[in-house]
């Protein structure tokens, strides 16, 4: 099975495309290869982009300090495993405390780190990093991995409070999905929502149907289109009825 996302607002929007951008910074880090760490720091760069474009910290303080009251009274509750409460309440409240803990705007400390900026000016530019452009940035990927893993270790020490947090949220969203099964007619599917609220779509269906979905949304209907999933041409609706699994998300 394959699972699609779709945001309905601006915000998990955000969430959604840093938890892939840290995913794939975590993955090229935990490489060797020079040519992998090059691609671990535009990822940075990117997370960096991103990030700065929301107040990510208050967002996340906010919406997990709400989360918090909602549990806290589902203690005894004989419906609810206690442990499971316990922990993500723990959860919560570390990631709290390491948000709290965290000073001045967003991703500062690399801003201030000339030959981080100078980098990062120049990845602006298509092949824009080569070792005549960069000599010092060539030395460094010169270097034994360890030494670059730890360089961006430090880099990423400070931003790991914002991952941390996203990385709640977005359980705590997902975990809230309510699911259906549904069929697409003829490769088509629409849903009057009559204002329900919702932050997310997931759709979820056979990895082996050559399909993708084409989503669309608002408060009032949610319309789904799923096409052929052609690389070579912009794809056209499936024809087929398509059975998938259709759920809400909202925290």
């Amino acid at each position: 099975m394959i699972r699609y996302e779709y945001p309905f607002n601006e915000r998990i929007r955000t969430l959604l495309r840093l938890e892939d951008l840290y995913e794939k910074l975590n993955y090229f880090v935990a490489q060797t290869d020079a040519r992998q760490h090059h691609t671990a720091m535009l990822t940075l760069f990117d997370i960096l982009e991103v990030a700065t474009r929301a107040d990510l910290k208050s967002d996340l303080i906010q919406e997990m300090e709400r989360q918090k009251q909602i549990l806290l009274p589902l203690r005894n509750n004989p419906a609810i495993s206690e442990q499971a409460l316990d922990e993500i309440l723990r959860t919560i409240e570390s990631t709290l405390t390491q948000l709290h803990g965290m000073t001045g705007k967003f991703g500062q400390h690399l801003r201030e780190n000339e030959w981080l900026m100078a980098i990062k000016q120049r990845t602006s530019i298509p092949g824009g990093v080569c070792e005549f452009d960069l000599p010092a940035y060539h030395y460094w990927l010169h270097l034994d991995a360890q030494t670059r893993q730890n360089d961006f270790h430090t880099w990423l020490s400070p931003l790991r409070p914002i991952a941390d947090g996203l990385s709640v949220v977005l359980k705590l969203l997902r975990e809230s999905g309510q699911s259906s099964q549904q069929t697409a007619k003829h490769g088509v599917y629409q849903q009057m929502l009559g204002g329900k609220i919702a932050q997310m779509v997931q759709i979820t269906l056979d990895s082996n149907l050559p399909c993708v979905p084409e989503i669309s949304a608002n408060k009032y209907a949610l319309n789904v289109r799923f096409l052929s999933s052609s690389v070579s041409q912009r794809g056209s609706t499936c024809e087929q009825d398509l059975a998938f699994t259709l759920t809400f998300c909202n925290l």
